[in-house]
């Protein structure tokens, strides 16, 4: 008489240790994937600050290469002009989001390989120490330019996979955090034109 009640109440103990074991472990797993979510949008942020980092190294170092350029090619005054006015656009385009600024960032790193090209034809101009060590610099930046723009992409391409694959999009829903909210660094179609120096004039 007294064992059906207390094999009555173990079943309802036990469903209900059930349920709050599940509701516990549910709580877990959102917790977690809105920590993920968290960590991912941390990500680009910080490896946008790296491709910003190296953006202003270029953009401090243009001018340093223009004014060492000057006094060898005068006539080059045209590439002069046009490299300064795009690191100048560059600089104020700062804020801007990764798409706008990669547009003009992509048509100064053009211009800037163009402007090395176009100063191999100037003998003294190459032996300068000083334009040497910049044109390596440059060099350098724009290869750590590269390296964090993939590294940034393969951030933002993680960043979108999470919100938008299933369970995420809920918690990305709920959460506040939205596709597009980082765009890839991509290049302009008039960057991804060859650089064309010429040597006759």
């Amino acid at each position: 008489m007294f064992t059906p009640v207390l094999i009555a109440m173990s079943t309802g103990a036990v469903v209900a240790i059930a349920v709050g074991v599940a509701v516990v472990l549910l709580i877990i797993i959102v917790i977690a994937m809105y920590n993920k979510l968290v960590r991912l949008r941390q990500s680009c942020k910080e490896s946008w600050a790296d491709i910003d980092t190296e953006l202003q190294r270029r953009h401090d170092l243009i001018p340093n290469i223009i004014e060492t350029v000057k006094g060898y090619a005068t006539h080059e005054k045209s590439v002069l002009e046009e490299v300064t006015k795009l690191r100048n656009q560059a600089v104020a385009d700062k804020d801007k989001s990764p798409a706008e600024r990669a547009k003009v960032e992509d048509q100064l790193g053009k211009a800037a390989g163009g402007l090395m090209a176009t100063f191999e034809a100037y003998p003294d101009l190459k032996a300068n120490q000083n334009f040497l060590q910049l044109q390596n610099e440059l060099s350098e930046t724009e290869t750590r330019i590269a390296r964090a723009r993939r590294f940034y992409n393969a951030n933002v391409r993680d960043f979108s996979n999470g919100i938008q694959m299933f369970p995420g999009s809920i918690i990305a829903g709920v959460g506040g955090f939205k596709d597009g909210e980082f765009d890839f660094f991509k290049a302009d179609e008039t960057a991804r034109e060859a650089v064309k120096v010429d040597f006759g004039s």
